[in-house]
């Protein structure tokens, strides 16, 4: 039952970095490669730097921009990349790809406004993660149903754009703004 620690993480075909906890004795080195649990499953990850987790004293001088507790405990670091993890991604990596034209063939034929950059399975194998640009509105979720219909993988779409992965809020309608359809730089081109 060791202290938990914060470790930035690098994941994802299209990155992100998110912060991890870990309780394993010796710390990942800056560039490890660790198995991380994320929102989405297992994956493979990049260790960047550790970082001190804010003092939890009674007294809560840590400032209010520390995350809830509950929310944290979903990001942890499982355990440092093995040879058969690096392998099985490398695997996963490859099949993702092959089917990357078939993806974008259903795209199409479904009539959705997106287009795909990449995808990735999850190292569990439970999740196909499809990386669109351009899908903020239903767009995003018709693709996922599509493919619920169809019996395809269990799939996440997760929206970019040039800075990386759009965050879409978790249960969040549009109302709040969150989603990103109130944005106005998204004025069309001529």
């Amino acid at each position: 039952m060791g202290m938990n620690q914060t470790l930035l993480v690098r994941y994802g075909a299209v990155p992100e970095v998110s912060r991890f906890t870990h309780d394993l004795t010796v710390p990942p080195a800056r560039h490890d490669r660790v198995v991380v649990h994320t929102h989405r499953g297992l994956e493979l990850g990049t260790a960047l730097e550790a970082v001190r987790a804010p003092a939890t004293s009674p007294s809560g001088f840590n400032g209010s921009d520390s995350q809830p507790a509950e929310e944290e405990s979903t990001q942890r670091v499982v355990r440092r990349a093995t040879p058969d993890d690096e392998s099985l991604h490398a695997t996963l990596s490859s099949e993702a790809q092959a089917a990357f034209a078939e993806w974008q063939r259903r795209i199409a034929e479904w009539k959705l406004d997106l287009d795909l950059v990449d995808l990735e399975w999850t190292l569990d194998r439970q999740k196909l993660v499809l990386y669109v640009l351009g899908g903020r509105g239903s767009d995003t979720t018709k693709l996922a149903l599509h493919a619920a219909a169809a019996g395809l993988a269990v799939v996440e779409v997760q929206p970019v754009d040039a800075n990386g992965p759009v965050q879409v809020p978790l249960g969040g309608g549009c109302g709040s703004g969150g989603c990103g359809c109130h944005d106005n730089h998204d004025a069309p081109e001529s």
